[in-house]
């Protein structure tokens, strides 16, 4: 079971209307265009001040293009979905579409977008050629669950202006959540177009949303995308989170492993501890998967899963004591989870706990009367405590549940043999060896039952057999059955 946060196409987000940072040329003209004003200025052109920056210093941002007599609105990044607007207040009343246009910005930054919609298709009445309007009319019908209105409108935004970053992007990404495959054109230009600002901080975005929607056709093409966005923000983990991901899906688990460990150097992130524990599980890095999975359940005491996977890891370096520890823990947060209070219940058998183990299997068995798997497990519980009578019930039970379970007709015949049910432990071997090769114990199982029936001559045949191939790691069956022959086979 890998500990793994699940993560959705598109979890990064739209662009807040109207910006990722700063949207003042691509605000701007938000009347002049469709007036028939002068195209807005470049950002080499403007001698406007940046505008107010939450997320770190723009690279030459500004209120690039403001014409007087513009409305116009700069979002800013505060945190995933979520923006701040600053107001400017020339508006010019004559210009079509402008008051409505500044009211439904008025109303997106409150998040009151049933309200915003109507003033926005009012203003887009005015001058359907608005890109802005469409813009924030895209963003919306997003924030109204209208996803294919919002798809609409984006791309009446992107048809009205092609050149814009923002709206390429957030097109690309609605495409990308309705599983369109058109996403990726957009998704693309907009990896070659400027943001408006926060130039570094916007491609990287666009290149994790192009990784993203590229995993399944293009996974090459995907982490060669996720390495440009982490160079485009060196000091942000996601990118190699993103490609550690999906190396690791790929199997690429050298490659994997340097990613994830850089992105934990950015970011004490659980989902990189995760990553790097599943690799060192998955390759038998017992101690190392120890280390990772112990510092994730120290960052996140909470989750069921890594208490259960570092119980597993414990179990299988022989380290009982301390993995039960941590299978009772992670049973107690999943109560519900079959698995885990299954673990918990074969550790117990493998720790020796068998009193500890039958009860974990009867409670399990309780709630799950119908699984063969618990029914054998509770019967082995039962065999080690010498309890065969019980255990003979609890495998005839499984193989009623399961009959082509074949090591359970192997746990049968043994139970049965203890039992001195000759008859059920040959009808056991014969079911078992249906399936399943004969091995040195199916082999004196079979010769004992056969001397008590008194069947001396095929019992000699099984006795031999079992001495052929027991090799010695049965001595005192070996020395059972030399004895036996002795006796049951005709003199020379």
């Amino acid at each position: 079971m890998a500990v793994r946060k699940v993560r959705a196409l598109g979890r990064l987000g739209l662009i807040p209307a109207v910006a990722l940072s700063v949207l003042g040329g691509f605000c701007a003209n938000a009347g002049a265009q469709s007036a028939g004003s002068p195209a807005p200025q470049s950002d080499s052109q403007s001698s406007g001040s940046s505008s107010g920056n939450s997320s770190g210093s723009s690279s030459g941002s500004s209120d690039s293009g403001l014409q007087p007599g513009v409305s116009s609105s700069v979002h800013h990044k505060t945190g995933s979905g979520s923006s701040e607007t600053i107001r400017h207040t020339r508006v010019e009343e004559e210009q079509p579409g402008a008051a409505e246009l500044a009211q439904a910005e008025d109303f997106i930054q409150k998040k009151n977008y049933a309200a915003a919609e109507p003033l926005l298709r009012k203003s887009l009445e005015s001058d359907q050629s608005n890109y802005v309007a469409w813009f924030d009319l895209g963003f919306v019908e997003n924030g109204l669950g209208h996803a294919e209105d919002s798809i609409a409108a984006y791309r009446r935004s992107v048809a009205a202006k092609a050149d814009v970053f923002e709206s390429n992007l957030n097109l690309g990404i609605q495409l990308a959540k309705s599983g369109q495959p058109e996403a990726e054109q957009f998704l693309r230009t907009a990896t070659q177009l400027k943001p408006t600002s926060h130039v570094a901080e916007g491609q990287g975005r666009a290149w994790i949303s192009l990784g993203q929607v590229l995993e399944k056709s293009k996974p090459d093409e995907a982490v060669a995308a996720y390495r440009k966005a982490a160079i485009l923000r060196p000091n942000d983990a996601e990118p190699h989170l993103e490609a550690g991901l999906l190396l690791e899906k790929q199997e690429k688990f050298a490659d994997a492993e340097q990613e994830y460990k850089q992105a934990l150097a950015l970011e004490p992130s659980a989902d990189a501890l995760t990553g790097l524990a599943n690799i060192y599980m998955r390759g038998r890095r017992l101690p190392e998967a120890e280390e990772y999975l112990r510092k994730l359940v120290a960052a996140q005491p909470g989750q069921a899963g890594a208490h259960v996977q570092l119980g597993r890891v414990l179990a299988a370096e022989g380290k009982n004591d301390a993995a039960l520890a941590e299978l009772q823990a992670g049973a107690k947060l999943a109560p519900g989870d079959l698995a885990v209070q299954q673990d918990l219940a074969e550790l117990y058998a493998t720790a020796g706990k068998n009193a500890e183990a039958e009860a974990a299997y009867r409670a399990l068995i309780a709630a799950h009367p119908d699984d063969a798997e618990l029914h054998r497990g509770l019967g082995q519980s039962l065999l080690r405590q010498k309890q065969f009578a019980a255990a003979q019930v609890e495998f005839i039970t499984t193989v009623k549940l399961k009959p082509d379970l074949g090591e359970a007709y192997g746990d049968l015949a043994f139970a049965a043999s203890e039992n001195k049910d000759y008859p059920l432990t040959l009808k056991a071997l014969d079911a078992r060896a249906k399936s399943l090769p004969e091995l040195p114990i199916t082999y004196f199982l079979r010769a004992s039952a056969l001397d008590h029936l008194k069947q001396f001559k095929p019992a000699a045949v099984n006795y031999h057999l079992f001495l052929n191939t027991a090799g010695g790691k049965y001595p005192d069956q070996e020395w059972q059955a030399k004895h036996r022959l002795i006796a049951i086979e005709p003199k020379k």
